[in-house]
């Protein structure tokens, strides 16, 4: 049976909504209509970055053509052929795509709807993705926060600031590098310290006090985004000799998806004030390939740009030339989704049931 199959053609319809009529960016000063937050800040890995690796001397860029081919404006370090899943929720909620901290720290005028820290190759454990040389690790993204408020502040006001950031939203997607590049990594030590159950508690630990931190600097409503079916990425498909998801990767998502539930539910309680939405990456991802028909995806296993088996041995190269469908493809490279399911994703934790937003979806947030 297809799972959540009465609300697929709703959400279907909401993605080429709007896939072919994407809201202008402009100030929300301005809009008709009034933001439902004032600012949306995010933290995360390279599914969310917008551009803070391009000055990096790191491995994980992508500020070069084909990613970026369906953004307007070309590449801007997205590792997408163009929106990424936050791009979509932003528009959803009337504020102006967050700019990366890297371009916004110059100015507080930039980072008044919101700043984008997120990071390729990031982790919840600063040791995370160190094969990619520079990145910028969650702790060091909470501490690019805390700088950047000062600058709020002297925009705003200590007293607006404080109000704004207890209204705004605080989207943090953490914890796939920490699989793939630290755990299953073999130039990495840790399986040898941890079993399975004993990292994804080791890596919740962690994102608790992260995320407690975040609170204590005036964050009050989260967003936290699960992990999806890593063990059906093309660079994982690339590895089996059955061409089948692997079972073992997806077992470890599934061990710290239920600790990341269980870590909210204590820290709802611990926190006063705090607010969670929880986005079901898993099943959203198992309903695209379940229901993948009607979603209008035809090519589930390969990525749309790369090398070699499922392409997903090499990622996307400079100028090499991706598919032409982009949007029949779940996987742009061996590792991101197309902005196509970009659209699926944002909308779904924005608008979606119980099944995939839980206890709220981020819309019931923002109006709290």
């Amino acid at each position: 049976m297809a799972l959540f199959s009465n609300g697929v053609l709703f959400f279907l319809a909401l993605a080429l909504n709007l896939r072919y009529g994407i809201v202008a960016q402009q100030d929300p000063e301005i809009r008709d209509q009034p933001a439902l937050a004032p600012a949306m800040f995010v933290f995360g890995d390279s599914l969310i970055d917008n551009g803070n690796n391009n000055n990096l001397a790191s491995f994980a860029k992508a500020n070069y053509l084909p990613y970026g081919i369906d953004f307007q404006g070309g590449p801007t370090g997205r590792f997408s052929n163009g929106y990424t899943m936050v791009d979509t929720i932003a528009e959803l909620l009337g504020l102006p795509l967050s700019p990366p901290y890297s371009q916004a720290q110059a100015s507080g005028k930039q980072m008044r709807y919101g700043v984008n820290f997120a990071s390729a190759a990031a982790g919840i454990l600063d040791n995370t993705g160190q094969n990619f040389v520079g990145r910028i690790p969650f702790n060091e993204q909470i501490k690019n926060f805390e700088n950047s408020l000062d600058q709020l502040s002297n925009l705003l006001g200590a007293d607006d600031l404080s109000h704004g950031l207890w209204k705004s939203i605080f989207f943090i997607g953490m914890g796939s590098n920490d699989y793939l590049n630290n755990y299953l990594m073999p130039n990495y030590d840790t399986r040898n310290h941890y079993n399975a159950q004993q990292f994804a508690d080791l890596l919740t630990q962690q994102y608790s006090q992260q995320l407690t931190r975040l609170y204590n600097l005036g964050a009050r409503k989260f967003v936290i985004a699960g992990l999806g079916l890593m063990g059906c990425i093309p660079s994982i498909l690339a590895q089996s000799t059955d061409g089948l998801c692997s079972d073992e990767v997806n077992e470890l998502v599934r061990s710290f998806n239920t600790n990341t539930k269980m870590m909210i539910n204590r820290l709802s309680v611990d926190l006063p004030g705090s607010r969670f939405s929880y986005i079901d990456v898993h099943n959203a991802f198992q309903d695209l390939l379940v229901n993948s028909e009607l979603y209008g995806f035809s090519v589930l296993n390969r990525g749309c740009c790369g090398i070699g088996r499922n392409r997903g041995q090499i990622t996307c190269l400079p100028f090499q030339a991706p598919c032409a469908d982009r949007s029949s493809y779940l996987f742009w490279d061996a590792f991101h989704p197309t902005e196509a399911v970009n659209f699926v994703l944002g909308r779904r934790a924005f608008y979606g049931g119980t099944d995939i937003a839980s206890p709220i979806n981020i819309q019931q947030l923002a109006t709290l």
